[in-house]
Protein backbone atom coordinates (compact mmCIF):
# COMPACT_ATOMS: atom_id res chain seq x y z
CA UNK A 1 0.00 0.00 0.00
CA UNK A 2 1.76 3.20 -1.05
CA UNK A 3 1.32 6.08 1.10
CA UNK A 4 0.65 9.47 -0.88
CA UNK A 5 2.42 12.06 0.91
CA UNK A 6 -0.43 14.83 -0.60
CA UNK A 7 -3.05 12.71 0.49
CA UNK A 8 -1.81 12.33 3.92
CA UNK A 9 -1.11 16.21 3.98
CA UNK A 10 -4.81 16.93 2.56
CA UNK A 11 -6.27 14.24 5.49
CA UNK A 12 -4.50 16.03 7.65
CA UNK A 13 -5.64 20.11 7.18
CA UNK A 14 -9.00 18.18 6.87
CA UNK A 15 -9.41 16.41 10.15
CA UNK A 16 -8.05 20.25 11.07
CA UNK A 17 -10.85 22.35 9.53
CA UNK A 18 -13.52 19.58 10.75
CA UNK A 19 -12.14 20.32 14.22
CA UNK A 20 -12.01 23.73 14.28
CA UNK A 21 -15.49 23.51 12.67
CA UNK A 22 -16.68 20.91 15.54
CA UNK A 23 -15.37 24.01 18.02
CA UNK A 24 -16.94 26.78 16.07
CA UNK A 25 -20.55 24.85 15.96
CA UNK A 26 -20.02 24.34 19.60
CA UNK A 27 -19.75 27.78 20.57
CA UNK A 28 -22.46 28.82 18.48
CA UNK A 29 -24.49 26.23 20.28
CA UNK A 30 -23.17 27.02 23.82
CA UNK A 31 -23.37 30.40 22.87
CA UNK A 32 -27.35 30.61 21.73
CA UNK A 33 -28.30 28.29 24.52
CA UNK A 34 -26.59 30.73 27.64
CA UNK A 35 -28.27 33.75 25.66
CA UNK A 36 -31.78 32.25 24.89
CA UNK A 37 -32.16 31.08 29.02
CA UNK A 38 -31.10 34.85 29.58
CA UNK A 39 -33.21 36.17 27.43
CA UNK A 40 -35.75 33.85 29.11
CA UNK A 41 -35.32 35.42 32.46
CA UNK A 42 -35.34 38.90 31.04
CA UNK A 43 -38.90 38.22 29.50
CA UNK A 44 -40.06 37.09 32.86
CA UNK A 45 -38.86 40.09 35.26
CA UNK A 46 -40.09 42.43 32.01
CA UNK A 47 -43.58 40.70 32.48
CA UNK A 48 -43.42 41.26 35.65
CA UNK A 49 -42.73 45.34 34.93
CA UNK A 50 -44.82 45.66 32.24
CA UNK A 51 -47.78 44.60 34.72
CA UNK A 52 -46.43 46.95 36.88
CA UNK A 53 -46.40 50.07 34.28
CA UNK A 54 -50.38 48.53 33.52
CA UNK A 55 -51.19 49.11 37.10
CA UNK A 56 -48.88 52.36 37.99
CA UNK A 57 -50.68 53.59 35.03
CA UNK A 58 -54.72 52.46 35.96
CA UNK A 59 -54.03 54.13 39.42
CA UNK A 60 -52.71 57.63 37.40
CA UNK A 61 -56.01 57.41 35.91
CA UNK A 62 -57.96 56.56 38.47
CA UNK A 63 -56.51 59.38 40.58
CA UNK A 64 -56.95 62.09 38.21
CA UNK A 65 -60.91 60.63 37.78
CA UNK A 66 -61.53 61.07 41.19
CA UNK A 67 -59.31 64.47 41.80
CA UNK A 68 -61.76 65.72 38.78
CA UNK A 69 -64.82 64.46 41.10
CA UNK A 70 -63.48 66.46 43.87
CA UNK A 71 -62.99 69.30 42.22
CA UNK A 72 -66.88 69.79 41.01
CA UNK A 73 -67.75 68.91 44.20
CA UNK A 74 -65.62 71.60 45.95
CA UNK A 75 -67.32 74.04 43.23
CA UNK A 76 -70.28 72.58 44.07
CA UNK A 77 -70.21 73.28 47.27
CA UNK A 78 -68.68 76.90 47.22
CA UNK A 79 -71.52 77.80 44.51
CA UNK A 80 -74.36 76.23 47.49
CA UNK A 81 -72.46 78.91 49.69
CA UNK A 82 -72.07 81.87 47.75
CA UNK A 83 -76.01 81.22 46.76
CA UNK A 84 -76.92 80.80 50.56
CA UNK A 85 -75.06 84.24 51.41
CA UNK A 86 -76.86 85.93 48.22
CA UNK A 87 -80.31 84.20 50.02
CA UNK A 88 -79.33 85.06 53.61
CA UNK A 89 -79.11 88.90 51.93
CA UNK A 90 -82.97 89.06 51.47
CA UNK A 91 -84.10 86.79 54.61
CA UNK A 92 -85.45 87.84 57.74
CA UNK A 93 -82.77 88.52 60.61
CA UNK A 94 -84.36 85.76 62.38
CA UNK A 95 -82.88 83.09 59.98
CA UNK A 96 -79.30 84.57 59.92
CA UNK A 97 -77.53 81.94 62.42
CA UNK A 98 -79.77 79.41 60.21
CA UNK A 99 -77.66 80.67 56.74
CA UNK A 100 -74.32 81.29 58.77
CA UNK A 101 -74.48 78.09 60.09
CA UNK A 102 -75.25 76.38 56.47
CA UNK A 103 -73.04 78.65 54.74
CA UNK A 104 -70.05 77.12 57.05
CA UNK A 105 -71.08 73.50 56.42
CA UNK A 106 -70.57 74.19 52.79
CA UNK A 107 -67.40 76.28 53.19
CA UNK A 108 -65.86 73.05 55.21
CA UNK A 109 -66.92 70.95 52.70
CA UNK A 110 -65.38 72.92 50.21
CA UNK A 111 -62.12 72.63 52.03
CA UNK A 112 -61.81 69.28 52.62
CA UNK A 113 -62.89 68.19 48.96
CA UNK A 114 -59.89 70.74 48.03
CA UNK A 115 -57.64 69.14 50.69
CA UNK A 116 -58.58 65.47 49.36
CA UNK A 117 -57.75 66.49 45.88
CA UNK A 118 -54.56 68.03 46.24
CA UNK A 119 -54.10 64.50 48.70
CA UNK A 120 -55.17 62.60 44.87
CA UNK A 121 -52.94 65.39 42.83
CA UNK A 122 -50.03 63.82 44.70
CA UNK A 123 -51.07 60.32 44.91
CA UNK A 124 -51.62 60.41 41.00
CA UNK A 125 -47.88 62.56 40.62
CA UNK A 126 -46.24 59.49 42.46
CA UNK A 127 -48.23 57.01 39.86
CA UNK A 128 -47.02 58.70 37.45
CA UNK A 129 -43.19 58.56 38.50
CA UNK A 130 -43.49 55.06 39.11
CA UNK A 131 -44.75 54.47 35.52
CA UNK A 132 -41.47 56.50 34.26
CA UNK A 133 -39.14 54.58 36.33
CA UNK A 134 -40.66 51.29 35.25
CA UNK A 135 -40.80 52.27 31.80
CA UNK A 136 -37.15 53.09 32.21
CA UNK A 137 -36.57 49.32 32.99
CA UNK A 138 -38.62 47.92 30.25
CA UNK A 139 -36.56 50.38 28.00
CA UNK A 140 -33.12 48.27 29.29
CA UNK A 141 -35.38 45.28 28.45
CA UNK A 142 -36.64 45.99 25.07
CA UNK A 143 -32.93 46.94 23.83
CA UNK A 144 -31.64 43.43 25.35
CA UNK A 145 -34.03 41.66 23.01
CA UNK A 146 -33.51 43.25 20.19
CA UNK A 147 -29.86 43.28 20.56
CA UNK A 148 -29.61 39.74 21.85
CA UNK A 149 -31.54 38.87 18.44
CA UNK A 150 -29.38 40.09 16.31
CA UNK A 151 -26.69 38.14 18.23
CA UNK A 152 -28.54 35.02 17.80
CA UNK A 153 -29.19 35.89 14.16
CA UNK A 154 -25.40 36.43 13.58
CA UNK A 155 -24.71 33.15 14.91
CA UNK A 156 -26.77 31.02 12.85
CA UNK A 157 -25.04 32.64 9.96
CA UNK A 158 -22.03 32.05 11.79
CA UNK A 159 -23.08 28.37 12.24
CA UNK A 160 -23.22 28.26 8.58
CA UNK A 161 -20.63 30.65 7.31
CA UNK A 162 -18.37 28.47 9.33
CA UNK A 163 -16.09 31.60 9.87
CA UNK A 164 -14.65 32.40 13.00
CA UNK A 165 -14.37 36.45 12.68
CA UNK A 166 -18.20 36.47 12.42
CA UNK A 167 -18.65 34.60 15.53
CA UNK A 168 -16.22 37.39 17.48
CA UNK A 169 -18.81 39.89 15.70
CA UNK A 170 -21.28 37.82 16.94
CA UNK A 171 -20.08 38.63 20.61
CA UNK A 172 -20.16 42.77 20.17
CA UNK A 173 -24.52 42.67 20.41
CA UNK A 174 -24.22 39.87 22.76
CA UNK A 175 -21.98 41.61 25.24
CA UNK A 176 -24.23 44.97 24.94
CA UNK A 177 -27.44 43.14 24.79
CA UNK A 178 -26.24 41.32 28.27
CA UNK A 179 -25.62 44.65 29.73
CA UNK A 180 -28.58 46.02 28.95
CA UNK A 181 -30.46 42.89 30.57
CA UNK A 182 -28.23 43.02 33.74
CA UNK A 183 -28.96 46.66 34.17
CA UNK A 184 -32.64 45.69 33.92
CA UNK A 185 -32.92 43.28 36.41
CA UNK A 186 -30.44 44.97 38.70
CA UNK A 187 -32.08 48.02 38.23
CA UNK A 188 -29.10 49.98 36.93
CA UNK A 189 -28.78 53.56 35.77
CA UNK A 190 -27.83 52.20 32.04
CA UNK A 191 -29.76 53.86 29.64
CA UNK A 192 -29.06 54.88 26.48
CA UNK A 193 -32.21 57.56 25.99
CA UNK A 194 -30.75 59.06 22.74
CA UNK A 195 -30.77 55.75 20.92
CA UNK A 196 -34.14 55.70 22.18
CA UNK A 197 -35.04 58.91 21.17
CA UNK A 198 -34.37 58.12 17.65
CA UNK A 199 -36.07 55.18 17.15
CA UNK A 200 -39.52 56.41 18.68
Amino acid sequence: MDLDPKDLIDQAAEAAQEARTARLNAAVAITVAILATFMGICKVKDDNIVQGMQQAQADKLDYWAYFQARTIRADVAESTATQLELAKAGAPNAQAADYDKAIAGYRAKTADQLKKRDELKAQAEAAQTAYETLNRRDDQFDLSDALLAIAIALLAVTALTRLWPLYFVALLPTFFGVLMGVAGLMDLPIHPNMLFRLLS
